[in-house]
């Protein structure tokens, strides 16, 4: 075909082949990984979601409500239900078998009786009540219509008009119109509210009853710290102890878990009330219990005391107000009364309060007394309010070793015969010396004929376990501290513990921290009245007040050191004890230095002058050696109650209060003991004249007086 000649058809021709480009086909895992990671993104998000606190406190609040509202129909129906049947009485009837209170269980069942005997004739007076009701209807019918119609007539006869006849009745019957068209359009409003109204009761009952469980409910600070004590808190607390037959049984006694209780007394400055535990639970298992049950009750350990009263099977609570054992109890008779005497054997020391805030009033007549406690816990000041009372006596002799010697018995200067103060083996020999003159002075009365009346002798050492613990030995090789029978000290408490009450020798001790080491058990049990502040364990605690008082609830090692200062546990006759009780827990009045020397200053007021002996003080003053050389003269022996007396005309300070036992002392060890001549015992000038000579050949101190 020439190529200008152009065809009506074009043959299609194939187009030029491209070059085959070979696309991968998707892998097959690609989907299946997209919706796992779409699913991971998913539960993220949804994890998210629950643990974003928004969601949480709308988790919570809509559970809270809701749980309100059925909780409050659970409330209402049980209270419904407690009202028409007796299900009331048969908890009550429970609850008094549990506690084992037979009587109460059966007059529960009498009211049961009379309770199903009422319903009874309730339910047969329902039967015949609809035709009661039919008949009083009818009649209460005619009655308002006669009533109407005579109104009507009344009328009609005034107005001299018949149609007011039936006005009155056609009025009523308008009325009645009225409040069935009101009737129809409240109705509908009513039926729809109503429902809602009833929810909203039910979830107001279950609110107030707080019927959703505790992790549902609103965050929230609760401070019920000095709440008042209530049965149902005191209950909540005893069940709440982890005693599982005591948490049993009280479930068992349902809202009669109070049945337990006896009166909740205002004791002072805080409640009191007994608890009469079910079968199964011992006394023993609630007082270990201590400090939960205290945190049960909102207070702090210190603030809840368990004791055992007479009843069986019985504890007594006393829950002070919160903060309250924190303050002073003011201050002491002593101080504010210028005018109180004492009386040893028939009157009592104003000691302090106990718990419930009533007096604590202390004899001291015959009675030993020890008293123990950690140091700075105010023992000292307990035991000179005590000397302080009876030192108005004037018929009182003191004699007083203060072992730790900083000046706090310094207002008895004056007013003791014998005042030692200070904490050195010097004056721990003289604090023996002192008690061993005691004994002398013991044995003297017990010798002396029947029915001879004595003044009353105090022996006072205060940091006794300073003596306890002395090292030192005496000339004869005994030592003069220790528990054997070779300590002088341990040995002269023995004996007046012994015998010294019968004639009116008494020992008062004080002593820290007591152990075995410081304070032997013979010692300590030898106390008729044992005192005790705080202290560091249970162990010291029964070498303090013993074993039956700690047994019987008393707890000074659960008294807080540095702030129940002043608090004591008393474990003696001499003061009034609860009956059933083995100790008494006193807040003692706090009398300081000043007010105890203006005390003092009253009962030296009440003496005939006393010349106060200061036994290492007064040693370098005088000479017994050389002064007994002088009372001798020229005799060649002299009975040794001679020379004592020549000692005295010589030197009343020095040598008025002298026995035997102190002149025998001062000449032990130096070659003029005294001797027997015809049978009588008396000392040799020539042997006085020679230890003089042989103490000044050698040079030594002139010896102790």
């Amino acid at each position: 075909m020439p190529e200008n000649v152009v065809p009506l058809f074009k043959t299609p021709t194939e187009p030029a082949a491209e070059p085959l480009t070979l696309v991968p086909p998707a892998p097959e895992s690609s989907f299946g990984a997209r919706s796992v990671r779409v699913f991971k993104r998913t539960l993220a998000a949804m994890r998210d979601a629950v643990v974003n606190d928004r969601t949480q406190t709308a988790a919570r609040m809509f559970v809270r409500h809701g749980l309100y509202v059925l909780g409050g129909a659970r409330i209402a129906f049980r209270r419904a239900w407690d009202g028409r049947t007796g299900s009331r009485y048969q908890r009550m009837i429970r609850a008094a078998e549990a506690a084992g209170n037979w009587e109460e269980a059966k007059e529960w069942e009498d009211r049961l009786h009379r309770f199903r005997s009422d319903r009874h004739r309730r339910r047969m007076d329902l039967i015949k009540a609809p035709q009661d009701v039919a008949r009083n209807a009818l009649y209460a019918l005619l009655t308002a219509v006669g009533g109407l119609l005579g109104l009507g007539i009344v009328l009609a006869i005034a107005n001299k008009d018949a149609a007011y006849t039936v006005g009155p009745l056609l009025a009523a019957i308008e009325l009645i119109r009225w409040v069935t068209v009101v009737g129809t359009v409240v109705w509908g409003p009513l039926v729809t509210v109503g429902p809602w109204a009833v929810l909203g009761a039910l979830w107001g009952l279950g609110r107030h009853q707080q019927t959703a469980p505790q992790w549902a409910l609103p965050a929230q600070q609760r401070d019920d710290a000095g709440a008042p004590i209530t049965p149902s808190i005191v209950v909540t607390a005893l069940r709440d102890l982890g005693i599982g037959p005591l948490r049993k049984a009280i479930k068992d006694m349902g809202d009669a878990g109070a049945a337990m209780l006896g009166p909740i007394r205002i004791a002072g400055c805080g409640v009191e009330v007994d608890v009469t535990l079910p079968s199964g639970v011992s006394t023993a298992e609630v007082q270990g219990r201590r400090r939960k049950l205290a945190e049960n009750l909102a207070r702090h350990e210190h603030e809840v005391f368990i004791t055992l009263p007479a009843a069986a099977r019985t504890v007594r609570l006393w829950i002070a107000d919160s903060g309250a054992l924190d303050e002073p109890i003011g201050p002491s008779p002593l101080v504010l009364d210028d005018t109180l005497k004492a009386d040893y054997k028939s009157g009592r020391a104003p000691w302090g309060q106990d718990l419930r805030g009533d007096g604590a009033l202390i004899s001291l007549y015959q009675r030993m007394l020890l008293i123990t406690g950690l140091s700075n816990q105010g023992k000292t000041a307990a035991l000179r309010a005590l000397a302080l009372w009876l030192a108005l006596d004037k018929t009182v002799e003191f004699r007083i070793a203060d072992l730790k010697g900083v000046g706090d018995w310094g207002m008895f200067d004056g007013l003791a015969t014998t005042l030692i103060q200070g904490p050195t083996d010097e004056h721990v020999i003289d604090a023996t010396e002192m008690l061993e003159a005691g004994v002398a002075e013991m044995e003297r009365r017990i010798q002396a004929p029947a029915g001879t009346v004595f003044p009353p002798l105090v022996l006072i050492v205060d940091e006794a376990q300073v003596a306890f613990m002395c090292p030192a030995v005496g000339a004869d090789k005994r030592p003069y501290g220790g528990s054997k029978a070779t300590s002088r000290y341990f040995m002269a408490a023995r004996k007046i513990h012994n015998q010294g009450r019968a004639v009116d020798v008494l020992l008062w001790e004080g002593t820290q921290d007591p152990t075995d080491q410081n304070l032997p058990k013979l010692v300590r049990e030898g106390a008729h009245t044992r005192i005790s502040l705080a202290l560091g364990t249970e162990s010291q605690a029964r070498m303090a007040l013993g074993d039956k008082a700690v047994d019987g609830g008393a707890a000074p090692h659960l008294l807080r050191q540095g702030l129940d200062k002043g608090i004591v546990v008393v474990a003696s006759d001499g003061i009034k004890i609860p009956a059933g009780q083995a100790s008494i827990t006193v807040r003692t009045h706090y009398i300081d230095t000043d007010q105890a020397g203006e005390v003092a200053h009253r009962a030296k007021a009440l003496r005939n002058g006393i010349v106060t002996v200061h036994t290492v003080a007064d040693a370098a003053e005088y000479d017994p050696l050389a002064d007994i050389a002088t009372v001798l003269g020229a005799e060649a022996r002299v009975l040794t109650q001679e020379v004592l007396k020549r000692l005295a005309a010589l030197n009343e300070k020095a040598y008025g209060r002298w026995s035997f036992i102190d002149l025998k002392r001062v000449l032990d060890g130096t070659g003029a003991e005294p001797y027997k001549s015809d049978g009588r015992m008396v000392i040799g000038r020539d042997r006085i004249a020679r230890a003089l000579t042989n103490r000044g050949d050698d040079g030594s101190a002139s010896a102790a007086e």
